[in-house]
């Protein structure tokens, strides 16, 4: 849990859960999962431009919904800026300052010195690439409270750094990891003049490609079935307990362009291992149950990353796309919500819902809940199966109108 202490939202807690957002529906989806503090970023200048993002205008409500809720709030501020953008990073951070944001992610100099003019906390971003001692000292100097270190590091390197500085250390310990790992790369920018360092990445480190023998043209291999520049996915959880000990105040959760439904079960699962470890009763039958939760949702695999070691080859040897083992089918939306008998009128659109279905029901309001459905009607009759049709469906939770509706399949 956290406090407040002088109008400032503290953790209280051993360590403090990290989670991406990037619209209301992921942030609701965040603050029911566990999060102590969420992170996003604003239409301009973050590093996930083509996710959905909130505007300035927004903040005051966002942050008012997050502090309600004990939950503090981090801005993104991450991009490479030009000329042109000095007087937008003046207007933001002046706003998020204004707004009550708790902290702002940065790693430019321009964005730092805006933050010291307005007063506001400020973290060094993974975009920084601190990863010794005299430059997470230096940032300090600076006026950062925080630094988001490299993802380059092991485990040992880590604690050097904890215990020889004065600073907060934040660690990502779940999440895409880039082919450049912190995330310098070029590549995006060199072939489709859209900069990963802008936020506006292709990915064509996912995509397969053909190798052709100049000498002898032809000669070619595709290299498709191992993608070579496409890491795995960061997966702590197994050793969250050395890094707790290590004196990591702050674990990231990468993934602010995916879904929802991720956000909270990788934000529940971490949850209940830092709790866990808190308890005590953190094993291997936990961790082996939390790992098939993460595996339900979006995923290319998981790596122990850096943290243990240098990554072999098998990190970087992934098929392409999820390795996830449901997937979410859209059914439809909600038309109205009975409150006193917790009934959704819903409008089925595509494929078809039966009793016994997993479904997930997504709204701004509402996050992401699931539920098994054990009780569907038409005009009072009890129906085993509806297609394209408005049903009523008997719910364990409050939805609201336009909700969408989607039902929880296995792969095939």
């Amino acid at each position: 849990m956290n406090n407040f202490k002088n109008n400032q939202l503290i953790p209280s807690i051993m360590v403090e859960l990290l989670a991406p957002v990037s619209d209301r529906i992921m942030l609701k989806a965040a603050i029911d999962a566990g999060a102590d503090a969420v992170y996003f970023g604003l239409k301009k200048l973050n590093m996930r431009a083509t996710g959905k993002n909130f505007t300035l205008e927004e903040l005051p409500e966002i942050v008012k919904q997050c502090h309600d809720n004990k939950v503090r709030v981090f801005l993104t501020v991450n991009s490479i800026v030009y000329n042109e953008e000095l007087a937008e990073i003046k207007k933001i951070v002046k706003g998020a300052k204004g707004a009550g944001v708790d902290a702002i992610i940065c790693w430019d100099m321009a964005v730092i010195q805006e933050c010291k003019k307005q007063n506001i906390e400020f973290h060094i971003s993974t975009q920084a690439s601190v990863s010794n001692i005299e430059s997470a000292q230096f940032y300090k100097d600076l006026g950062a409270t925080r630094v988001v270190l490299a993802r380059e590091l092991n485990l040992n390197q880590i604690t050097e750094i904890i215990e020889k500085t004065d600073i907060e250390v934040e660690t990502f310990i779940h999440g895409a990891m880039c082919v450049s790992v912190s995330g310098r790369c070029f590549t995006s920018q060199y072939l489709f003049n859209k900069s990963a360092n802008r936020g506006d990445c292709l990915q064509p480190c996912r995509r397969e490609y053909r190798i052709i023998d100049i000498s002898e043209k032809d000669k070619e291999l595709v290299l498709g079935e191992n993608y070579i520049m496409s890491p795995k996915d960061l997966c702590a959880l197994p050793f969250l307990d050395k890094l707790i000990k290590a004196g990591i105040v702050c674990f990231k959760i990468e993934g602010r362009v995916r879904s929802p439904e991720y956000v909270k079960t990788v934000t529940a699962v971490y949850r209940e291992a830092i709790d866990a470890v808190e308890k005590g009763i953190f094993n291997e039958e936990l961790i082996k149950k939390l790992t098939e939760k993460l595996k339900t949702v979006y995923n290319r695999g998981f790596s122990t990353g850096f943290y243990l070691g240098s990554p072999t080859n098998d990190d970087f040897t992934d098929k392409h796309g999820s390795k996830a083992l449901t997937k979410k089918v859209y059914v439809g939306f909600v038309k109205n919500f009975l409150k006193k008998i917790m009934v959704a009128e819903v409008k089925v659109e595509s494929d078809n819902l039966r009793i016994g279905d997993k479904i997930m029901i997504q709204g701004p309001t509402t996050g992401v809940q699931e539920q098994i459905l054990d009780s569907m009607q038409i005009n009072h009759k009890p129906i085993n199966e509806a297609e394209k049709t408005a049903v009523g469906i008997k719910l364990n939770f409050i939805a609201r109108e336009n909700d969408k509706v989607f039902v929880i399949k296995p792969l095939d």
